[in-house]
């Protein structure tokens, strides 16, 4: 075929997906082309882990926020969301209706740890917290925080967005769009400490220096480091500018005085998770110290045991699943090559690759995947689409799908409940689905 009235479904709304999309777009035009691109989304707004993933004390996001919208405001994707595949409409009745179908369903659940006594209660995924805080509409409204000493597993961003928003004073993110409900949570919140434990050294964390500046700024929080753990550390030796910030950040930070805060952040380098202890309720964690051996980390044979109440792992993402596309399960990816699946099903985002890299990756992975698609299409390699509109199909089965008109409408009126608040904020999110389904749908209720 040509590149004539190519229609191309991608599902998932988040960043990769919009990259995708507006590349695409790009790419048929250029190519003289034309292209009608459908984004399917199973909440109903748009942006995935921008608006349900990221602490919401990072107002950088923003603009990430503002790009992908524009993307979405150009007309050129058509945005069609509370729409989940596999329950509302199969992968197959997408492929049907479609020359191609591009998967950006990400990851959203938590990686195992598999070590024993994980299982126990006050034992939590950090992507569950953090869809909590973030006011994701699918998890409940109430977050277990009675727990005075607190574990967060992992050295990554994630890890610390976990850690700073456990251990932050509530007042201070009164300002930011974080929901009622969850300001009240943490207003009752119990934690005294939070202790990130990492199995590698500092000089192989995986922050980027801005999240690790954020946590030292944090007000009322008292940053606790083991000088045992900077042995040998050498910022002047970091291998790249980055880390160079990053360990003398740490470092300067090791001779700091104890300002009595209520609230303490424990950073532990050099500790291998073992075992959560306790009967049927967390009530410690064993640790094994570690070292580098080779590159590799090793344990040394000596253990610790910690006093905890609740653990979060926070050791990385499993990618989600798609019902009627093959799946790796042992890495959480669909399998590919260079983003090409099948013939006419194509993969990008963190269910391509694996929950690794931040947004530049995405759009570069996304190229990537485009590019495959345009060359198929143009070699006449895609199917040919057999029925009608998706959306045909959707009204036939009374699925309150949301549009980009309705999500604009929640905009708005989250906005609008922002001015209002008593803390004026920029906007207060709608959490329950319902809600969001019911003000996104409103305009074209009252056509019908």
């Amino acid at each position: 075929m040509s590149l004539d009235n190519l229609r191309v479904a991608i599902v998932g709304a988040g960043p990769a997906g919009i990259y995708a999309g507006n590349l695409l777009a790009n790419a048929v035009e250029e190519a003289g082309g034309s292209v009608s691109i459908d984004l399917l989304e199973s909440l109903p707004a748009p942006y995935g882990l921008i608006r349900y993933g990221v602490a919401p004390d990072h107002p950088r996001i923003k603009g990430i926020v503002n790009s992908l919208h524009e993307m979405l405001d150009s007309g050129r994707i058509r945005f069609i969301g509370n729409v989940e595949v596999g329950r509302d409409v199969s992968l197959d009745e997408l492929q049907e209706r479609y020359h191609a179908v591009i998967l950006a369903t990400g990851a959203i659940r938590d990686a195992a740890l598999a070590i024993p006594g994980i299982e126990k209660a006050g034992s939590y995924g950090a992507a569950d917290f953090v869809a909590w805080f973030d006011g994701h509409p699918d998890v409940p409204r109430t977050w277990p925080l009675d727990a005075q000493q607190v574990a967060v597993i992992g050295n990554g961003n994630v890890a610390l967005d976990v850690a700073r928003v456990l251990a932050k004073l509530p007042e201070d993110l009164r300002s930011t769009e974080v929901p009622d409900n969850v300001l009240e949570g943490l207003e009752g919140s119990a934690v005294t400490d939070v202790h990130v434990f990492g199995r590698r050294g500092p000089a192989d964390i995986k922050f980027t220096p801005i999240e690790l500046r954020e946590l030292g700024e944090v007000r009322g929080v008292d940053i606790v480091l083991d000088e045992a753990d900077f042995e040998g550390v050498d910022p002047a030796a970091a291998p790249n500018n980055q880390m160079k910030i990053m360990l003398r950040t740490m470092t300067s930070w090791l001779g700091r005085e104890s300002t009595g805060a209520f609230r303490r952040l424990h950073l532990h380098f050099w500790h291998a998770p073992v075992e959560v202890l306790g009967d049927e309720h967390v009530e410690g964690m064993r640790f094994e110290r570690t070292r580098l051996e080779d590159g590799r980390v090793v344990g040394t044979g000596e253990f610790a045991d910690y006093p905890l109440q609740a653990v979060y792992r926070a050791v990385g993402y499993y990618g989600t699943r798609v019902e009627g596309a093959p799946f790796d399960a042992a890495r959480g990816v669909i399998p590919n090559v260079e983003g090409r699946v099948q013939p006419g099903l194509y993969a990008t985002g963190w269910i391509k690759r694996g929950p690794v890299g931040l947004i530049g990756h995405t759009k570069s992975d996304a190229m990537e995947t485009v590019q495959h698609l345009v060359e198929d299409a143009a070699a006449g390699a895609l199917p040919t689409p057999a029925t009608a509109d998706v959306v045909a199909l959707l009204d036939e089965r009374d699925v309150a799908y949301t549009t980009w008109d309705g999500w604009l409408a929640l905009d708005a009126h989250e906005r609008g409940l922002g001015e209002t608040h008593r803390h004026q904020r920029e906007r207060v999110k709608v959490v329950p689905r319902e809600d969001q389904v019911e003000i996104s749908r409103a305009d074209a209720l009252a056509r019908s």
